[in-house]
């Protein structure tokens, strides 16, 4: 193994020879310069992973000296060791960005810990993260085996989301692969715990059901606006927990979690049904019995997101409520920057409700270009290019002009999405469904072992086209293919990320609600 190398820039060397022999017996290369230039000159000609930088020295001094440095590598890792404490040389080392900063006189426990900060940060943390997965291991499978409730899977959907983000910040490849195959076992366990309770939560008298998109405003949003607390509702179309997870620490500069849960969206985990059903406050079966005018089946032309706001507003009146409501939809950057541009006067209303259909846009275009699909190769790639968006997205704009004003944000979403990699053969006419998660129509063929079938769509709220309209829905990472043309399919579709079955990532679905700092 190839070792680490270490340049020390001092013109006083002769004093820290103990320290170089010290981090030559830990077996760590080292380098010495007595001046800036010659340090310089090193940078230019070898390989060095890392500088220690006298600050007070003759000719060049220590903070000239850093910024050359930088000008060559602006990556490489530089510790600067001073005699003082001034606030202006301070400044002016951590304006040049340095990595750390010793006062003498150091001792080597000093110099090794800032070493090890600085260059082996990835190697402990990959051996503590591995360690303390392997530990939680076999308690988390046990959870899987043994959960028969939704709050049982709710907490264990946490752990994993919170297990997976811990290991991508290691290099530990074979735990990964071990946690991949965890997480797709708890993902057939929730499917199966789906197929058996999904239809009982329905009943009238079951107390057990969770909290569903149908309820989510008239439980969670419209009682914060009874508070006279202006509301925003910031709906990321298509947002996982996990990418939620990776914006939180970005979002949280500005904002102070006051509740962040979860709840379950319907099937199909569909923006046509689930997101309606938001608005509404109704079931897709419902909207299409008391608002016929304002749904459209799978079979029929035209866009099904469009009455939203309408939706809505009977949502409100339906309840006695008469919030001065502001809905928008936000679907490329003009009118994200007309937001921006209106947001004064969005302070007038008592509930805003902002729909961004990014990562939406994002997971349909991972299906049809293959440059998206290879940007997410996988759900650490995928979940950074969310990441990516959120950073230089003119939502954190508003994010941050949000924070200035007196308001409540929520931020959630509809449903999820799963990256599918397991074909399942489907047979139907002409007028089933297209999406591959979930079919409806009258003449479905299939194996009833590979799917969730709901034979009669009214027991669930969901609408009839037909009626011997029937409903199935894929489970963990399936897809649905026809066998015309089967293998072209399989192939385009493989490892493509879809939504409106039954994924952990599909249904539990993140809810923050935020006060600004």
């Amino acid at each position: 193994m190839k070792k680490i190398k270490i340049l020390w820039v001092d013109d006083e060397m002769d004093l820290l020879k103990p320290h170089i022999m010290f981090l030559q017996e830990k077996g760590y290369e080292m380098e010495t310069a007595t001046n800036g230039h010659d340090a310089i000159e090193m940078v230019k000609q070898q390989y060095v992973d890392l500088v220690f930088l006298d600050e007070n020295m003759p000719g060049l001094s220590g903070i000239e000296t850093l910024g050359r440095i930088k000008a060559l590598k602006a990556n490489l890792p530089v510790i600067m060791i001073t005699k003082s404490e001034e606030e202006n040389i301070m400044e002016a080392a951590l304006g040049a960005k340095i990595a750390d900063y010793l006062i003498k006189p150091v001792n080597p426990n000093q110099i090794l810990l800032s070493i090890k900060k600085n260059l082996e940060t990835k190697k402990l943390i990959t051996r503590e993260t591995t360690s303390a997965y392997q530990s939680e291991f076999s308690s988390i499978g046990m959870k899987i085996n043994n959960a028969s409730s939704y709050a049982e899977w709710e907490d264990i959907y946490k752990q994993l989301v919170f297990w997976e983000l811990e290991l991508e910040r290691s290099e530990d490849q074979g735990m990964t692969e071990v946690f991949g195959m965890q997480k797709a076992e708890a993902d057939l366990g929730f499917s199966r715990f789906i197929r058996n309770n999904y239809s009982s939560w329905f009943k009238e008298k079951n107390t057990e059901k969770p909290l569903l998109s149908p309820g989510v405003f008239k439980e969670k949003v419209f009682p914060l606006v009874e508070q006279n607390q202006k509301v925003f509702v910031i709906l990321i179309d298509n947002l996982r927990l996990d990418q939620w997870r990776v914006i939180t620490p970005v979002i949280n500069e500005y904002f102070i979690a006051r509740e962040d849960t979860l709840f379950c969206s319907i099937l199909p985990t569909a923006t046509q049904y689930a997101r309606n059903a938001m608005f509404a406050g109704l079931m897709p079966g419902e909207i299409q019995s008391l608002n016929p005018h304002l749904w459209l089946n799978d079979d029929e032309e035209g866009a099904k997101n469009m009455n939203e706001e309408e939706l809505l507003q009977k949502h409100l009146k339906r309840l006695g409520k008469k919030y001065r409501l502001h809905y928008d939809k936000i679907i490329h950057s003009r009118s994200d920057k007309k937001l921006v541009d209106n947001f004064s006067n969005l302070l007038n209303y008592d509930l805003v409700v902002v729909v961004y259909n990014f990562i939406d846009m994002l997971s349909h275009a991972n299906t049809e270009m293959n440059m998206i699909r290879e940007l997410a190769v996988n759900d650490s790639a995928y979940r950074s290019l969310v990441l990516s968006w959120f950073q230089h997205s003119q939502l954190l704009d508003f994010i941050r002009l949000l924070a200035e004003k007196d308001v409540t944000v929520i931020i959630t979403t509809d449903h999820g999405s799963i990256r599918v990699n397991n074909p399942v053969k489907v047979i139907g006419d002409r007028k089933t469904s297209s999406n591959l998660r979930y079919k409806t129509g009258k003449n479905l063929n299939y194996n009833q072992k590979e799917v969730f079938e709901i034979g009669d769509p009214f027991t669930v709220h969901l609408p009839k086209s037909d009626v011997s309209s029937r409903y199935i829905f894929s489970m963990a990472h399936d897809y649905m293919v026809y066998p015309n043309n089967y293998n072209y399919y399989v192939n385009y579709y493989k490892n493509t990320y879809q939504h409106g079955g039954i994924s952990m990532e599909e249904m539990l679905i993140p809810f923050a609600v935020m006060t600004p700092r």
